[in-house]
C-alpha cells in the first residue's frame, strides 16, 4: 500500500488542489484539519514552505501577491487565501458539515472561530515580540497580550462549561482546538488549563480526533 502522506507532499502534480502551508502555522493546521474532517485530504497536495522563507516562492507569489500562508489553489486554478475562506470552501466541497446553515448555530460557530483566529494572530505577534532582544521588548505590549489571552480563555471556559463549546463539532470548535494546541506548542509555560476544567476537557476530546492527530504541529 502506498504511503498517501508521502505521495501527497512529494508529487503535487498528481493531486487536484495545492495548499501552500507550514507545519508551524496554526492557520495552516486549521485548513489541513478541515481537509481531513471533510475527507478531502487525499485531494490536496501540501506544499511546505519555511517561515520565514529565505527564497520567495514564485508560484505562491503568482497565486497570492501578499504570499500569505495558507493559500489554496483549487482544481480549476483559482487561488483562495485566508484560512476562514479556505475552510468554508473545503467544507462546501466536502458536503458542508462544519459550517452550520444561516441561523443562531452558525453565528455562534463563526463567533468562536473569530475569537480563536484573533487569539492566534495575537499569539504570533506575542511570539515575534518575545524573539526580539530583551532590551527592545515592550512590557506594555506583552502585558496587553497576556491580558487579552486570559480574558478570552475565561470566556471560552464559560462557553465550554455551558455546553456551547464542543456540543457538536463545527468550525468554531475546530479553530478553538487549534488555538489551544498552538498555546501548548509555543506557550506551554502559560499553563492555560489551570482553573479552566471545562476547556481542558474539551481540548482532550479535540486532541483525540484523528484529524488532530494527523496534523500535529512540528518544526519545519
Amino acid at each position: 500500500m502506498r504511503d498517501k502522506r508521502n505521495v501527497r507532499r512529494g508529487n503535487p502534480e498528481a493531486w487536484a488542489m495545492k495548499l501552500f502551508w507550514s507545519s508551524r502555522s496554526p492557520f495552516a493546521r486549521k485548513v489541513v484539519m478541515v481537509a481531513h474532517e471533510t475527507g478531502l485530504h487525499d485531494r490536496v497536495a501540501l506544499i511546505p514552505l519555511p517561515i520565514p522563507s529565505p527564497v520567495p516562492c514564485v508560484e505562491l507569489h503568482r497565486a497570492n501577491p501578499i504570499a500569505k500562508l495558507p493559500t489554496l489553489i483549487a482544481d480549476d486554478g483559482t487561488a483562495i487565501a485566508d484560512s476562514p475562506v479556505i475552510c468554508e470552501y473545503l467544507d462546501h466541497l466536502g458536503g458542508g458539515s462544519l459550517f452550520p446553515v444561516p441561523g443562531p448555530a452558525r453565528w455562534r460557530a463563526l463567533g468562536r472561530q473569530a475569537l480563536a483566529d484573533g487569539l492566534m494572530d495575537q499569539l504570533l505577534l506575542w511570539r515575534a515580540e518575545l524573539r526580539r532582544a530583551e532590551a527592545c521588548r515592550s512590557a506594555t505590549l506583552l502585558a496587553t497580550f497576556a491580558g487579552r489571552l486570559d480574558a478570552s480563555l475565561d470566556r471560552l471556559e464559560e462557553q465550554a462549561a455551558g455546553g456551547a463549546c464542543g456540543a457538536g463539532f463545527d468550525i468554531g470548535d475546530l479553530t478553538v482546538g487549534v488555538m489551544l494546541a498552538y498555546l501548548d506548542f509555543r506557550f506551554a509555560e502559560r499553563g492555560w488549563r489551570d482553573g479552566r476544567p471545562a476547556l481542558a476537557k474539551f481540548q482532550d476530546s479535540f486532541a483525540a480526533r484523528p484529524s488532530a492527530i494527523a496534523t500535529a504541529f512540528a518544526e519545519n
